[in-house]
C-alpha cells in the first residue's frame, strides 16, 4: 500500500475517533465551569485548509477568551494544511503567518505541527518558523493535552 494511502487512511480513522468525542465552541462556552484548557485539532487534506479556517479560529479564539480570559489554548495540525505553515510559504500565506505568529507570542497559544508526518514528505524541523513547534506526533500531543484535561475541538 503506498504510504499516502496509508496516510490518508491513518488521518481519516484519526479524525473520526476524535470527532466522536470532540466538543464545539458552542459546548465550551455553555459549561458551568472554565476548563482545563481547549485543544483545537487540524486535520486536512487541503494545503490551504489553514487560511480558510484562520477567521473561524479568530473567531473561536475570542469567544473563548471572553467568556474564559486566561483560557489556556493549543492548536494541533497534523494534515497536509501543515505545510502551508514552512517558511518558504509565508510569501504564499502572510496572512496565516501573520495571525499564528501573533496569537503565539501576544496569546500564548501553542501552535503545533506534525513532525512525523511532515517527514514523511521531506520537510524537517528546521522548515518550520520559529513561532510553530514542530511535536514529534501530532496525534501524539493531542492526547497528551487531553490527559491534562483540555476539551478537544476538532476542525473543519
Amino acid at each position: 500500500m503506498a504510504p499516502q494511502l496509508k496516510l490518508l487512511i491513518l488521518a481519516f480513522l484519526i479524525a473520526l475517533a476524535g470527532s466522536v468525542f470532540a466538543n464545539t465552541v458552542d459546548d465550551v462556552l455553555s459549561a458551568k465551569e472554565k476548563p482545563v484548557g481547549v485543544v483545537f485539532e487540524i486535520i486536512s487534506g487541503d494545503v490551504d485548509a489553514l487560511s480558510e479556517l484562520t477567521p473561524q479560529l479568530r473567531e473561536d479564539i475570542d469567544r473563548l477568551r471572553k467568556r474564559f480570559p486566561e483560557l489556556p489554548i493549543a492548536i494541533v495540525s497534523h494534515g497536509r494544511e501543515e505545510f502551508l505553515l514552512t517558511s518558504d510559504n509565508r510569501k504564499n500565506a502572510p496572512e496565516v503567518h501573520d495571525f499564528i505568529e501573533q496569537i503565539t507570542s501576544n496569546e500564548k497559544i501553542d501552535v503545533h505541527v506534525c513532525g512525523t508526518h511532515a517527514s514523511w514528505f521531506g520537510i524537517s524541523e528546521e522548515d518550520f518558523p520559529d513561532y510553530v513547534d514542530v511535536t514529534p506526533a501530532g496525534p501524539a500531543q493531542i492526547n497528551d493535552y487531553e490527559e491534562l484535561g483540555y476539551e478537544l475541538i476538532v476542525l473543519p
